[in-house]
């Protein structure tokens, strides 16, 4: 006897405009949409030009999101960059973002913070961002 199968339920994209960032302590990477750019996935030094830098290039990219990982104090100085410039920042727990048994890189986990965000997959910490990161650890 066959099972009756369920319809597939298809996700739809809720923030068509947003970006994801893989914080690291010297270099963070960066994914856009493909359609936004040539190259959209690119990485960025942590130093305050770079920083200047990375939100230039997504205001040219049209991005209005940007979700990050609250990875130890390494993103408060990307935070206070994007979010003086106007863009909405979630911030995110790491354990919304890990993926079971893959291989992972910075390139791909960018990717996947920015696929996960676009289809409205992610909460980001309401009101504190700092209470996020400390439930982190």
């Amino acid at each position: 006897m066959k099972r009756k199968q369920e319809p597939r339920q298809v996700l739809s994209v809720v923030y068509p405009d947003s970006a994801g960032v893989d914080i690291g302590s010297r270099e963070h990477y960066v994914c856009v949409p493909a359609d936004r750019d040539a190259q959209p996935i690119r990485s960025f030094a942590a130093f305050t030009e770079d920083l200047s830098a990375l939100g230039d290039w997504l205001k040219s990219c049209k991005i209005r999101q940007v979700a990050m990982e609250a990875t130890g104090v390494y993103w408060i100085p990307l935070f206070e960059v994007l979010d003086r410039l106007g863009f909405e920042v979630i911030l995110v727990n790491g354990r919304q973002t890990k993926r079971a048994a893959a291989r992972k890189s910075d390139v791909r986990d960018c990717q996947w913070i920015q696929q996960m965000m676009m289809f409205g997959l992610l909460s980001g910490c309401s009101g504190r961002p700092m209470r996020c990161a400390q439930s982190e650890r």
